[in-house]
């Protein structure tokens, strides 16, 4: 097996397809946070500080489910190896292999951003959830907090929280989340991959382990803290033996719900994921390969709306069938509840106590 590099997804740098386009890369408006001297291909991690202009963006994917994400960074150590967000790094002048987890830009600027969207006359309290893009809990957050102050702000405003993520650290604002839990305003989505801890450490090799998200699982739960396991991705022939036993465990911890999406490598994450393939699992690499691109109409990726994140085809069936099997075995009367965004109007405009 070729040489792999320790601790990342990505095994290579992967080009900027905008590159032929830009005449001058000027790095003059970041701070670096990283220590002088630093080879410029040691395999550390850089984080940068970047100064945008809003934080909060509306979602124009219909088949995402959901309106307006916020992202505290942009780019994540956590290195999942399939990740659809690796495209977007190319956006802010960096490739999506090993740059998007070497590289990750910081928007210290996030919790006053959010605040001036909140008093926004224009904004209406549609629910906002955290990362949709990149964790907003990948390893910086342990150092900066910067996903807890935004936090802070949505318990103020009382206003409708979503949060996605793959790590335990979660756990660390559980108190902030009881507390938007009595205004029924928040809902938590965790990703589980996997329940092989073998897996999800060639996959995802920074994230918290499975044992530490199962536990995230039964402790919001215990708390009625509305949790939806997201399978995803699906990926045939590595995880997609595992629906029925992952949506019974997750069941039997509290999840509410469980959803899937079906790999899809679209844009640059095609040639990363088949260069890790090749070297981490040499043997299976053609086959997994080939039934990917069977759930997408022959390629590695299919775009169309509505069939981008489920697939086509027989080997897509299946794993729908298994996970309507799953959920009705196991999670017969499964659902996430909707967040409540009166007490946020409230605040916003108390004369409507009035009325």
């Amino acid at each position: 097996m070729p040489e792999s590099i320790h601790g990342r997804g990505a095994q290579k740098q992967q080009h900027n397809r905008f590159d032929e386009f830009r005449h001058e890369t000027r790095n003059d408006y970041l701070n670096y946070c990283h220590s002088e001297g630093e080879a410029a291909d040691d395999n550390h991690t850089k984080y940068l500080d970047v100064f945008p202009k809003t934080f909060v963006n509306k979602v124009t994917s219909p088949d995402v489910g959901m309106g307006y994400s916020a992202n505290p960074y942009q780019g994540c150590e956590h290195g999942c190896v399939y990740c659809y967000a690796r495209n977007s790094h190319e956006y802010w002048g960096y490739g999506p292999g090993l740059d998007f987890e070497r590289t990750i830009l910081i928007k210290k600027n996030a919790p006053q951003l959010l605040e001036e969207k909140l008093k926004s006359k224009a904004w209406n309290g549609d629910t906002i959830v955290f990362s949709g893009n990149t964790d907003c809990y990948q390893p910086i957050e342990r150092k900066l907090e910067i996903t807890r102050k935004c936090l802070e702000v949505m318990l103020k405003w009382k206003h409708p929280t979503g949060i996605i993520t793959k790590n335990a650290l979660i756990l660390r604002d559980l108190e902030l989340l009881k507390a938007l839990n009595e205004y029924n305003a928040i809902s938590v989505y965790i990703s589980i991959t996997s329940l092989s801890e073998g897996i999800r450490r060639l996959l995802e090799p920074r994230t918290a382990s499975i044992k530490k998200r199962l536990q995230v699982v039964e402790t919001l739960a215990k708390y009625d803290i509305p949790v939806h396991v997201m399978m995803a991705p699906i990926i045939p022939s590595l995880n997609s033996h595992e629906i029925l036993p992952l949506v019974k465990t997750v069941a039997n911890l509290g999840a509410r719900s469980v959803g899937y999406t079906v790999v899809r490598l679209n844009g640059q994450i095609g040639p990363i994921f088949e260069d890790w393939l090749r070297k981490t699992m040499p043997d299976r690499a053609d086959r997994i390969l080939h039934q990917i691109a069977e759930c997408h109409g022959g390629q590695l990726n299919d775009s169309t709306w509505g069939r981008r994140i489920k697939g086509s085809g027989v080997i897509s069936e299946q794993i729908k069938s298994t996970m309507a099997l799953a959920k009705k075995r196991y999670l017969p009367e499964g659902g996430m509840p909707s967040l409540c965004v009166d007490h946020y109007l409230q605040i916003k405009n108390p004369q409507l106590g009035l009325f």
